[in-house]
């Protein structure tokens, strides 16, 4: 199987992704945010499988670092045009998969992914 895995290098959580895909010999492709940016199309995928509130990282410091105005009234537009606009406001990592997309990185749900593949 075939993945991607969405995110920014350096990172600590997707370090620990690539990690354990490299390590179970997934075969993926890691797409930086900051150097690959972001499809539009993409984003919108997400939002409609997952909703934008369990993309949105509001806890990150580019959300501390947002404007009052940015932060305030949020909805799915809204923070769609925030995560395209700065991508790094997006919880990391997004793996695309199996047609499914996780957001984080939990050993047994990636465990639970790719159970029974064969190594790629």
């Amino acid at each position: 199987m075939n993945a991607t895995l969405y995110g920014i290098r350096n990172c600590d959580t997707v370090k620990k992704a690539r990690k354990w895909l490299e390590a179970h010999e997934v075969n993926y492709t890691f797409h930086d945010f900051r150097d690959d940016g972001l499809d539009p199309r993409t984003l919108s995928k997400w939002t409609a499988q997952l909703g934008w509130e369990a993309l949105l990282n509001r806890r990150s410091t580019s959300w501390r670092q947002l404007e009052e105005a940015d932060r305030t009234g949020l909805d799915a537009t809204k923070a769609q045009a925030l995560m395209l606009r700065q991508p790094t406001l997006i919880k990391r990592p997004v793996l695309e998969g199996q047609d499914q997309v996780l957001v984080g990185f939990s050993e047994q749900t990636y465990q639970g992914l790719f159970d029974g593949d064969e190594p790629n």
